[in-house]
């Protein structure tokens, strides 16, 4: 592992993951990269934390469920690096993602954030039936934040934390954060992450909450406005 490089804190926020876990895990420590891994159990009732634990990441542990945004939250407080990512315990980055997007903001001290691309993927244990019920994306895309978005920790210094009221769609809120403080995003065309497809997906099943959070965040920006 290079430790010459800032150090990375990875966050992941999870509940019930031991079913991914590993492989997500797998694919962060392959990027060769001086990190720490933070994984947030949010209430799970599997072993999600002893299998975090057994594979080396640090394991904040929330009794009950509190959300994504909430995890993510209690993960800053605690988050040693200078860098921040977070990814989801379902995704796998593609091999050298972390170093361009490292290289990336390295490079160019005056942006605070660098964002990649994801392709979506159905999960190999999703049945048939149910992947010709579920479109995916087949082009790589933009405005997804975990496993793409490497950032400043600074960032946090000036933008605050995360909406604690929004639990899901948080990427519209920090980017509209993020633009009020006029703190500059880089996008790369580069395809950093697999995001895996699979039937209990927190973006599928939190679809009609994500929908009314971002009405409620477009309806803050314009009332900003």
């Amino acid at each position: 592992m290079d430790h010459s490089n800032k150090l990375i804190s990875i966050i992941i926020p999870v509940k019930n993951g031991e079913n991914y876990l590993a492989e997500a895990l797998q694919g962060i420590k392959n990027q060769n990269m001086h990190v720490e891994i933070i994984v947030v159990d949010d209430g799970s009732t599997d072993n999600t934390a002893q299998l975090a634990e057994k594979l080396g990441c640090i394991v904040l542990k929330h009794e009950k469920c509190l959300g994504p945004v909430i995890a993510k939250n209690n993960a800053l407080k605690i988050a040693q690096g200078d860098l921040i990512l977070f990814h989801d315990h379902d995704d796998i980055m593609n091999p050298n993602s972390l170093a361009m997007l490292y290289n990336e903001l390295e490079a160019n001290p005056q942006i605070s954030a660098v964002m990649a691309k994801v392709q979506d993927f159905y999960s190999p244990d999703m049945p048939e039936e149910e992947q010709k019920k579920t479109i995916i994306k087949k082009d790589p895309y933009w405005g997804l934040f975990t496993g793409a978005v490497l950032m400043r920790k600074s960032v946090f210094d000036t933008i605050g934390p995360f909406n604690e009221n929004i639990t899901a769609g948080e990427i519209i809120g920090w980017q509209s954060r993020m633009q009020q403080f006029n703190l500059q995003i880089k996008k790369i065309d580069y395809v950093s992450t697999q995001r895996r497809i699979h039937a209990s997906n927190f973006g599928k099943t939190q679809a009609k909450k994500e929908f009314k959070d971002y009405t409620l965040l477009l309806r803050n920006k314009l009332g900003r406005k």
